[in-house]
């Protein structure tokens, strides 16, 4: 089981590769601004598929949020 982390995760694409990564029995990290997409695509997904995701309001343009994430969390890649 690895723990990934999918940009845009709220959005059409991003919200179908963790619906998939999740069944696949992957740990399953969200980073979204939510610029152009919604939080309930996420609650959608975790009802689906009966599991739990972890969501991060934020920008991957955002150094100090992605310096952060990756020292306190092991993420094994990235979508």
């Amino acid at each position: 089981m690895s723990d990934i982390l999918v940009t845009g995760g709220a959005g059409y694409i991003g919200s179908h590769t963790t619906l998939q990564l999740l069944e696949q029995g992957h740990n399953v990290w969200v980073i979204d601004n939510l610029s152009n997409s919604s939080p309930e695509s996420l609650h959608r997904v975790q009802t689906l598929t009966g599991k739990s995701l972890q969501f991060i309001p934020g920008d991957i343009l955002d150094r100090a949020l992605l310096d952060k994430l990756f020292s306190e969390q092991h993420i094994d890649a990235v979508i």
